[in-house]
């Protein structure tokens, strides 16, 4: 029965993304032919739209709507130019200077703002028409647009992370929160040795170097919105609010920010509401269906058949651990991330677990991995906002992002390896 329903699910589902289904509606019609094997047509649908209500009742996402907002505050209230600016100083004289601000302000955005997309959006809009007159070609530009977008997904605040924590069972979201740093830098490392060479190998010219005076004039500039970072993290660290009262304190944060700069007025505020509201309606959509998927994928018993078939494989850690990467490689080529995080964790996780590895590190693996598929077609939803900004065409990124995703899987390899790089910052502060 368990076999005859795998193939359902994935023939359902597969069948209608390529009718061009959207995501949600797919993984919510395949639970229900997938439950219908086993339950009558009426308690099916019953289930399935009970367990979505249920699936968004926790008290730990009311975090995402507050983040989704804060991050929309800090995109339209002048926070990214003053990123850039600060990236600009610190690393402009370096051969491929505009690709490592872009890299750098990417992380930055994402430490501030948690959005992947907002980030490729911002810093798609900015400096990309100037990496073009320094004779980047579009497809270059938008290659290390989206990669360097995704290192916000994993360097927190992060709502994916909080997402994975519901997934998991309660991981501490405290402790994925300061796991996400090194392997978030590290990447971004990465994508700026890749850079590096390409720009060497163009010749590309190089800025002159800021001095000290105008360092510190684009960090006191910048300060303000870095400081989020330190209120968020350290407020959730040290115990003082919850991840849910910090999303909340972020949001009256970029606010007062964003009014102190004067770049959101109470003219331009309904919009940003709008947009929010918008952004925040689709994750929580996508989060309802991927639990009632979760839950039918439990019910029929389909975890603990895989489990077993992996583990039947192997006992090597080393070899399920590539396994598993291999396999959500692929998954993030079809499905976006909250869906695929929601429906696979609970699949892996009594996997690894039983094997050693610590939830936090397979949460940073699981998150670190998934950021690849966000810049690959056909749902690849980062690639599709950086090819939209920079109006140009996925065939032309292809090839400059190949150096790029080599990267970022080197990066992965070693973070799913050496458990240090996930697990030495929680443990400095004993989570």
């Amino acid at each position: 029965m368990e076999v005859f329903s795998i193939a359902v699910l994935l023939f359902s589902f597969l069948l209608l993304l390529s009718l061009g289904t959207p995501v949600a509606w797919s993984i919510i019609i395949s639970s229900l032919f997938t439950l219908l094997v086993s339950v009558p047509f009426l308690p099916a649908l019953t289930t399935i739209s009970q367990r979505m209500a249920t699936g968004i009742d926790s008290f730990a996402l009311l975090a995402i709507p507050f983040f989704i907002l804060s991050g929309e505050l800090m995109n339209k209230g002048g926070v990214a130019h003053r990123l850039v600016a600060f990236a600009k100083a610190l690393v402009g004289f370096l051969p491929g200077g505009l690709a490592l601000i872009n890299v750098i302000s990417a992380m930055l955005m994402g430490s501030v703002a948690g959005s992947a997309m907002a980030s490729a959006s911002a810093m798609g809009s900015i400096l990309g028409p100037e990496m073009e007159k320094e004779g980047y070609s579009k497809g270059f530009g938008v290659a290390i647009n989206i990669t360097s977008a995704t290192t916000g997904l994993v360097i927190p605040p992060s709502n994916i992370l909080i997402v994975y924590s519901l997934a998991s069972g309660g991981a501490s979201i405290a402790a994925l929160f300061l796991a996400g740093y090194i392997p978030g830098i590290l990447t971004g490392l990465f994508l700026m040795a890749v850079a590096m060479i390409w720009a060497k190998k163009k010749n590309f010219k190089t800025g002159k170097r800021a001095p000290l005076k105008t360092v510190f004039s684009s960090f006191v500039r910048a300060f303000p919105s870095l400081m989020l970072l330190f209120v968020v993290i350290g407020g959730i660290v040290s115990g003082v609010f919850t991840a849910t009262e910090a999303s909340a304190i972020a949001v009256i944060y970029t606010l007062v920010l964003g009014f102190v700069y004067k770049e959101i007025t109470f003219k331009t505020l309904p919009t940003i509401l709008l947009k929010s509201s918008t952004t925040t309606a689709i994750v929580m959509f996508l989060i309802g269906a991927s639990m009632s998927m979760s839950w039918v994928l439990s019910y029929e018993n389909i975890p603990e058949m895989i489990s077993s078939g992996i583990l039947s494989l192997s006992d090597n850690k080393i070899v399920i651990l590539l396994l598993i990467n291999f396999t959500l490689l692929f998954v993030g080529i079809f499905m976006d991330m909250t869906p695929a995080v929601l429906i696979f964790t609970p699949i892996f996780l009594p996997i690894v677990t039983q094997l050693g590895i610590d939830p936090v590190h397979f949460g940073i693996i699981m998150i670190l991995n998934l950021c690849i598929g966000l810049c690959t077609p056909p749902v690849g939803s980062v690639l599709f906002v950086g090819v939209g900004v920079a109006n140009t065409s996925i065939q032309k990124v292809i090839k400059p992002l190949i150096p790029l995703f080599l990267a970022m899987i080197v990066a992965l390899l070693l973070v799913t390896y050496i458990p240090a790089l996930s697990l030495w910052l929680p443990s400095i502060f004993d989570l």
